[in-house]
């Protein structure tokens, strides 16, 4: 596997982790309240801060590449709620070229820590395999937002992937399961 490669599957795996933390905090109360929000909302305020964050950094948004996926929340059992709980994971790709990434990361950790995120992850890579990474969390909502170069630059072209990821959200109305 080529070091690009290498290195996508370990943003991929850091990422699914990260997701999985998010449901699973060692020694959180399993039965404290979740966050109530319907799906559409979420969705939408997902759209909306990924926009901000483009906007933040000057540079547009592809809206065809646009995902939102809406995942079980597993505990630290594995076992997965049947009260309808949820996270989302949605993200959007910016055509920016692969030399604007560290300038829109390193724009993104200066504006949005002055906005009450907490920076998790900064990272610029500089070799053969031009890339940057951002990650933080907004510390009200617990949100997880990511800026990070996706692709391989071979027979898929490197783009500049927007992210948010939710915690595990119950929607309006719905009993929380206790376990």
């Amino acid at each position: 596997m080529s070091r690009a490669g290498t290195l996508r599957t370990a943003v991929v795996s850091l990422a699914a982790l990260l997701l999985t933390a998010a449901c699973t905090s060692e020694g959180a109360d399993p039965n404290a309240p979740l966050p109530r929000t319907a799906k559409d909302d979420a969705l939408r305020w997902a759209q909306k801060r990924t926009a901000s964050m483009a906007e933040i950094a000057g540079v547009e948004l592809t809206a065809s590449t646009a995902k939102a996926h809406f995942e079980n929340c597993v505990g630290a059992d594995d076992e997965v709620a049947e009260d309808g709980r949820y996270s989302l994971f949605y993200y959007v790709d910016s055509p920016a070229p692969v030399t604007d990434h560290t300038r829109v990361v390193r724009t993104l950790r200066l504006e949005l820590g002055r906005q009450g995120y907490e920076v998790t992850g900064y990272r610029e890579f500089k070799d053969t395999y031009t890339s940057a990474v951002f990650r933080a969390n907004d510390e009200k909502t617990h949100y997880r937002v990511t800026a990070e170069t996706v692709g391989s630059g071979g027979t898929k072209p490197q783009a500049l992937s927007f992210a948010v990821r939710t915690p595990c959200m119950l929607p309006p109305g719905a009993k929380q399961q206790q376990f």
